[in-house]
């Protein structure tokens, strides 16, 4: 049977075409990958106390800018006095600033207003650092996962600041001295934690954490096994979500800790002497104050002053000015005192002034002026606001009480 030439010639296209095929599945079978930078850790000795040059901090941060790895700066100078300010923290792979030498100090005086450090990247830490004289923030955070630990803050208006944005913000075993404020935060911050730090003579407050609105994040900034002593207030907590427990609070001159709208619990801390009032809310709502011991307090011991809700529970108080006292409360949203023990207050055990609490099995033991005291609140315009507390089981001891012209619903309390 004859082939036509048709036929050949098709026949010839496809093998043709199966050539072709075949060679560029063995091209590429045979082409390498495309070659991308491999990661490598870089490490940087800052050996030139110069605020600019060859082994300076400030090269060092232009080194790990660049690098396409993790990278750590080893800081073995005792001193640097910076004249201008530093590049930015941007290692997209992580950064740890480390001091080597005992006590290495960034003093920031000539600075202006801006940070000293100004962490951009994520995954960084600092260890070992005294940062000083800064007339800005002494560390701008503002993005996530940093972690600060063994380094010093002083004299700065802001020793830590850290942005809306910025999140698993961990301050461990660090000092902040004679800041303005040594921790700000200006949002809860996801998976946040300020712990076994010290604050000492901060001028307005060891810890503010304040924002206009309530914040929406659900979770709370841990504030625990730190140390405040002689601070204008130990923590300063308004609209952001707050757990501050097992923290000891010496000598403030206003307030150990000062509550502003929701989101606080105060629970477990330790709260001794000074002139100042131990913890107070104003304007609050929904806060706990739980557990906790305070002595040797000139004015009151706890305040709730303009609150709602507020539950003040199983507190421990002696030898302070003044026990408890609930100032002006919401009459829509009453507050509580339950289970607090206070012993030996210089006046009075609980005042009520204005307000219409719950007193549930409360114990007031030896007070100098009465045990309870309840009054009305007359407004400058002559409106007065009436007290009506509801006491049931509580014990006053000997102490007397008071009710002047207010009303107090009583059941069960012994005198």
């Amino acid at each position: 049977m004859k082939i036509s030439r048709r036929s050949v010639a098709a026949v010839g296209v496809f093998v043709l075409l199966g050539i072709v095929v075949a060679l560029g599945h063995w091209r590429e079978t045979q082409t390498p990958p495309p070659v991308h930078p491999a990661e490598k850790a870089v490490l940087v000795h800052v050996t030139n106390a110069g605020d600019r040059g060859p082994g300076t901090l400030r090269e060092a941060l232009f080194v790990v800018a660049t690098a396409v790895g993790q990278s750590s700066i080893s800081i073995e100078v005792p001193k640097i006095s910076l004249e201008s300010a530093l590049p930015a923290f941007v290692n997209a792979h992580g950064l740890r600033l480390l001091g080597q030498s005992s006590g290495v100090q960034i003093d920031a005086q000539a600075l202006g207003a801006g940070p000293v450090f100004d962490i951009s990247g994520p995954n960084t830490s600092i260890d070992g650092i005294t940062i000083s004289n800064c007339p800005g923030a002494g560390i701008l955070v503002r993005s996530v996962r940093f972690h600060l630990s063994a380094s010093t803050i002083a004299s700065c208006d802001v020793g830590v600041e850290v942005a809306d944005n910025a999140t698993d913000t961990l301050l461990e075993r660090n000092y902040f001295l004679k800041d303005r404020l040594g921790v700000r935060f200006g949002a809860t911050g996801h998976n946040s934690a300020v712990a076994n730090n010290e604050f000492t003579e901060d001028k307005d407050a060891g810890l503010w954490a304040v924002r206009g609105v309530p914040d929406s994040n659900g979770d709370a900034i841990g504030i625990h096994d730190n140390k405040f002593t002689a601070d204008g207030i130990g923590i300063v907590a308004g609209n952001i979500a707050v757990l501050v427990e097992r923290n000891n609070f010496i000598a403030a001159r206003e307030a150990d800790v000062h509550v502003v709208g929701a989101g606080a619990v105060i629970r477990g801390n330790r709260i001794k002497g000074g002139a100042s009032m131990g913890i107070v809310t104003e304007n609050a709502r929904g806060a706990i104050i739980e557990g906790n011991e305070l002595d040797g307090l000139a004015a009151y011991g706890v305040m709730v002053r303009g609150s709602s809700n507020t539950l003040v529970r199983a507190n421990r108080l002696h030898n302070c000015g003044f026990g408890i006292a609930f100032v002006l409360g919401d009459s829509h949203g009453v507050s509580t005192a339950a289970d607090n023990t206070i012993i030996e207050p210089k006046f009075n055990g609980i005042d009520v002034i204005g307000d219409s609490p719950i007193l549930r099995h409360n114990e007031v033991l030896r007070a100098h002026a009465y045990a309870l005291h309840v009054e009305d609140f007359q407004t400058a315009d002559g409106q007065k606001i009436h007290s009506q507390p509801f006491l049931d089981d509580n014990s006053f001891g000997n102490g007397a009480v008071t009710a002047g012209t207010a009303t107090v619903a009583a059941q069960s309390n012994s005198h």
